[in-house]
């Protein structure tokens, strides 16, 4: 089984795609049911965030693979595949390994280095882990990924190569003048109770506005929210929860409006901004996918938009900073780290097959000998049977070891099959070790006592 990614991002299509091939939660609940179901995935999780929607799977064939997890993909977001097929990436591999790691560093985001992502790469583990549709291989490759990318963040300085998306578009919002500056004494209105919605209320509370509303279509999770910001403890800001259908009402009354929603369709359309436009500029920002606000209000007077798509225009002159080259070393080096030890592993279940053979050899050749002398003492056999294993240890130990050295290099995977050959080991047996996985009781005593 293999590692393939498809997916399509702010880097591969535009906007415009990304807006209509976004996913909602139940829709990529069934997009990981239908991969399981499909013939050539064994596991598999989807990364979805506001400018990227990426399928992971373990294949056992290649180009089959392809076919099904782009299927798929169109299937479930809604975009036909003929329209859809110009703006997938496919990595496979070692290449789907590299992807991630640089996706969970930052290096692949719409702003380098913005940290949010890591967030998101634990939520698609956790719903593939849930669903029970993340197995063995997607279960480490998404462990290793947020440790690379917390690795990224402690030992470079990648964040200072750019901010959060929440972050950078108030920055947009501000123009030239300090976020701090622009947002002092305001009024904020933040539509939405999720993660991105959350850590844009905190860093305008941080900024300072002097007064947030929450408001989401679950009133609780508003006021919760609306009660977190409000804890002497936390960022202290004046803040409260409404209805949905007070919005805007609200926003006659905001000087920033922050959205970031879960809704197919629109929440503010051109006419509710404008007739919420007074003297005072609006400052609006949409960080959904899809759009909440109608872009018809780049047009209005008096308001100021900053949505996903001028984000991405925005962001492709921010410059790189130098430790961008630091995270790429790090990320090539855990690559190569990851492949070896996944290549190594692969050898494990053939090995727990020989030392049980062996085991069972042992064992046979014991009750011959209890047969052949049955005058033998407990203490004597005891001995014979001891020194017999000892033999056997040391006989195998060297080649163990050789051998999973040698299956972790590239193109290691051939020295397992030379051992079950030489061996001549029961395939089934290797398969049932295999399938027990490292947490088997008999894989794990044999890695306890070095036998392994």
């Amino acid at each position: 089984m293999s590692l393939l990614v498809v997916g399509l991002s702010h880097r591969s299509a535009p906007v415009s795609v990304l807006e209509r091939a976004s996913l909602s939660a139940d829709a990529r609940v069934k997009l990981l049911q239908d991969t399981l179901a499909a013939e050539p995935a064994a596991e598999a999780t989807v990364l979805a965030t506001c400018n990227r929607i990426e399928l992971y799977a373990d294949v056992d064939k290649f180009h089959a693979g392809v076919a099904e997890l782009s299927t798929l993909l169109a299937q479930h977001s809604g975009v036909g595949l003929d329209e859809l097929t110009p703006y997938l990436y496919v990595h496979y591999e070692d290449r789907a390994v590299h992807h991630l790691f640089s996706v969970a560093c930052g290096l692949d985001s719409m702003v380098v280095g913005e940290g949010q992502i890591l967030g998101q790469i634990k939520d698609a583990l956790a719903v593939g882990q849930e669903l029970h549709t993340a197995g063995r291989l997607l279960n480490d490759l998404f462990q290793q990924a947020l440790r690379v990318g917390k690795r990224a963040h402690s030992e470079t300085g990648i964040d200072r190569a750019g901010q959060s998306l929440v972050t950078f578009g108030l920055q947009q919002l501000a123009g030239d003048a300090e976020l701090t500056d622009w947002a002092a004494g305001k009024r904020a209105l933040v539509i939405g109770a999720g993660s991105m919605s959350s850590l844009a209320a905190a860093t305008l509370a941080r900024a300072g506005v002097r007064e947030i509303v929450v408001a989401n279509r679950t009133e609780a999770r508003a006021e919760r929210l609306a009660a977190i910001l409000g804890e002497p403890g936390g960022t202290g800001v004046a803040a409260r929860a409404v209805p949905m259908s007070a919005v805007e009402k609200e926003m006659a009354a905001a000087d920033v409006v922050v959205s970031c929603t879960g809704a197919t369709g629109l929440v503010l359309t051109a006419d509710a901004v404008d007739a919420a436009v007074g003297e005072r500029p609006l400052y609006l920002l949409d960080l959904a996918m899809p759009r909440d606000v109608d872009a018809a209000a780049h047009r209005i007077t008096g308001a100021r938009l900053v949505d996903i798509e001028s984000l991405a225009e925005a962001s492709a002159d921010a410059p790189m900073a130098a430790d961008v080259d630091l995270v790429r070393t790090i990320v090539t080096g855990e690559v190569a780290a990851f492949g070896a030890a996944q290549r190594a592993a692969t050898i494990t279940p053939t090995v727990v097959a020989l030392r049980a053979m062996a085991a069972e050899v042992v064992a046979g050749e014991i009750a011959r000998l209890d047969g052949r002398l049955p005058e033998l003492g407990e203490r004597q056999r005891a001995e014979i049977t001891q020194t017999v294993r000892r033999v056997v240890d040391k006989l195998l130990h060297a080649p163990t070891v050789r051998v999973k050295q040698l299956a972790g290099e590239p193109g290691g995977a051939g020295y397992a099959d030379a051992l079950r050959t030489l061996f001549d080991l029961d395939q089934d047996t290797v398969a049932s070790v295999s399938r027990a996985g490292a947490g088997d009781t008999h894989v794990e005593d044999l890695k306890n006592r070095g036998r392994v």
